[in-house]
């Protein structure tokens, strides 16, 4: 056999090779696409449902009450500790922020209700990771509850939540008309 079949034989295993790895990966793509593989179950509880601690968060006032899950050791739970100390006094909710542990230095003297060692409301409330926020109206229910991973993703929530249409708040539309 010549250097060349032998070339030619090995191109064509190769191919066959690479040909064998792109089609389980066609079927490992097509798999998640089509959601075959097991997703995780949704974080927070349904909306709709009853808000756990409810009578010991809410405002004295009928409000809308945003609870804010926070970690003193996460990054982005810091910066949307500052987001909400800036939109807090903007938005017709009361916001509550709580953590798991003790509440870190950074949260001490911010003017809004910040609660340390609220673990068990990390449980109830199915925040599993920070940050998270679940959203309550005046009656007790659930509105919204869901991660919460920026800063903008933080403002949205607190305009729609201060906006319940859904419309964009007007300086979000782009300036006076």
């Amino acid at each position: 056999m010549s250097f060349q079949t032998s070339a030619v034989i090995l191109s064509w295993i190769a191919i066959l090779l690479l040909a064998l790895v792109v089609s389980g990966l066609v079927r490992q793509v097509h798999a998640l696409s089509s959601g075959a593989v097991g997703r995780r179950a949704a974080v927070g509880l349904r909306p709709g449902s009853p808000a756990p601690g409810f009578r010991d968060l809410a405002p004295p006032s009928p409000a809308t009450l945003v609870l804010l899950f926070l970690d003193g050791g996460c990054a982005t739970c810091d910066q949307l500790l500052d987001e909400a100390t800036e939109q807090g006094p903007r938005t017709d909710a009361v916001l509550r922020v709580l953590y798991r542990q003790a509440v870190p230095p950074q949260a001490a003297d911010r003017p809004m209700t910040i609660l340390g060692e609220q673990a068990d409301l990390f449980d109830r409330y199915d925040a599993i990771a920070t940050p998270f926020a679940a959203v309550i109206d005046p009656g007790g229910r659930v509105r919204r509850s869901e991660p919460v991973g920026s800063r903008v993703a933080l403002r949205q929530l607190l305009d729609q939540v201060g906006n319940p249409s859904g419309q964009p708040a007007p300086s979000q539309r782009g300036g006076a008309r």
